[in-house]
């Protein structure tokens, strides 16, 4: 297997051939939107071609406090490790703390999402499974203070995301924050 090359579109690397590579967290392309927090996927899913992990999806999520992604359930098992800092899982409409080096494995069709609360950026790994691509997306009364409930029950992503505000490839504000800067 031929090591894959990475190019730097603004925000960091991120391979552009299919391949073996090694990237440090803090060199790899980020994404960040206001509402959503920051993402470093470690793939390029909108190259051209796009070159993504066909087996495993893997990224780190930063989340501010307030910041959050969508309430969902997914076909896929998913496992999140806390990093640094804290947040609230949102779980089968129950709320959970999670601290540093808290674990939180999500068998398929488990209903979540993170809400970042703590002083300070939440630092989460994110690892699933891409056995299956079927995502839904219920109406949650707990998720829907923090932002992160669908106002209709789909298991279309694009009306999901229809009012959501869209990931842009950069760094995140409160990046010399973060334990890597």
């Amino acid at each position: 297997m031929p090591e894959g090359q990475l190019e730097d579109f603004g925000s960091g690397l991120t391979p552009v051939t299919q391949g073996w590579f090694v990237v440090n967290v803090r060199d790899a392309e980020w994404w960040f939107a206001e509402r959503r927090g920051a993402r470093c996927a470690f793939e390029n899913e909108y190259g051209d071609p796009p070159v993504e992990f066909a087996q495993l999806g893997i990224n780190v999520t930063v989340l501010e406090q307030g910041q959050t992604g969508l309430y969902h359930a997914e076909s896929n098992q998913e496992a999140f490790l806390v990093l640094a800092g804290e947040c609230a899982l949102l779980v089968e409409n129950e709320e959970r703390r999670l601290r540093p080096w808290d674990f939180f494995h999500s068998p398929p069709w488990t209903e979540h999402a993170f809400v970042g609360a703590g002083e300070g950026p939440c630092v989460i790994l994110m690892v699933g499974s891409r056995s299956g691509p079927e995502v839904h997306y219920p109406v949650s009364e707990l998720a829907a203070p923090y932002g992160a409930s669908v106002a209709e029950e789909t298991s279309d992503w694009r009306q999901a995301y229809a009012t959501v505000e869209w990931f842009r490839r950069e760094r995140p504000p409160n990046w010399a924050r973060l334990p890597w800067a």
